[in-house]
């Protein structure tokens, strides 16, 4: 498990690597406004308003590095609780590697992998479902994944979680003044309720399992598997639904030896199709 000085500011480039047309470089942390203004010219940062945008230069010595635009966001109001800046320069990796030089040599240092949401979990703007759901909101490759990981991202998961430790603490407080007054004839809790207060539970914990298995398919793509007998149409069918020549077709029984797979979504569902060899007695060694 990696431990993280949250005393330091950090900073990292958040956008993906290569050329586009904007580059977005990230800090965030009690000194990410005072490491900025040592190398951006324009408005004073630290004397303006949260959530706002400015326009400036990145200058180093006497050279400019960039035109870029500084998007500010105080503490407690940000992702991680803490004052954020976003510089959007240009998509240049040269430029980008330098402005993140720029800002380790004014004080900031190069985020851990994940560290922007562990800021934002152990400062309570993120709770643990919630921040293992910004990775899958980020990976998600389908319409459903996506619904997925934003409702738990806004805390559908969470809710449940909480409803169910409630139940489970009212269970067990129950419980622990009928053992502790057992011999004082005295009844705080009608047995009744606490078999509808248990079946609850147990059902709330069953939902929750469900609900696991349907994200898990979701979330990574439901498998399925084209079987049958050789010549039957089985890679026609995989190049159909994937509207490509992916696998090979031929009159020649035995054509596919080993699996072909491939996803595509349909419906919003990501859907992971497998061609299989076709079944049947052969005495070839590699069938």
């Amino acid at each position: 498990m990696n431990t993280y000085n949250t005393g330091d500011t950090i900073c990292a480039i958040s956008t993906p690597p290569g050329i586009g047309a904007i580059g977005i470089i990230r800090l965030s942390g009690s000194n990410a406004i005072q490491i900025t203004e040592k190398i951006f010219r324009g408005k004073k940062l630290s004397q303006q308003k949260a959530n706002t945008l400015h326009y400036g230069k990145i200058v180093y010595g006497n050279e400019v590095i960039d035109e870029v635009v500084v998007s500010l966001f105080k503490a407690p109001g940000s992702y991680t609780g803490e004052d954020i800046v976003e510089i959007s320069c240009h998509g240049s990796p040269y430029i980008q590697s330098e402005l993140l030089r720029l800002l380790i040599l004014s004080g900031a240092r190069i985020a851990g992998e994940g560290e922007f949401t562990f800021r934002a979990f152990i400062n309570g703007k993120l709770d643990l479902s919630q921040a293992e759901a910004v990775a899958d909101l980020i990976s998600a490759d389908s319409r459903a994944s996506r619904d997925l990981a934003l409702s738990q991202l806004r805390g559908g998961y969470s809710i449940h979680l909480k409803e169910l430790r409630g139940k489970l603490i009212d269970f067990a407080s129950l419980l622990e003044l009928e053992l502790d007054f057992a011999e004082e004839d005295v009844a705080f809790a009608n047995r009744a309720e606490l078999k509808k207060l248990l079946k609850e539970i147990i059902d709330s914990i069953v939902d929750l399992l469900k609900s696991f298995e349907q994200g898990n398919v979701l979330k990574h793509g439901l498998p399925v598997v084209i079987i049958g007998k050789p010549n039957v149409g089985k890679s026609t069918l995989l190049n159909a639904i994937l509207k490509e020549e992916r696998a090979i077709v031929s009159d020649i029984p035995g054509t596919t030896r080993d699996y072909i797979e491939d996803s595509i979504s349909i419906g919003g569902v990501m859907f992971r199709f497998t061609d299989t060899a076709g079944l049947r007695e052969t005495k070839d060694e590699i069938e």
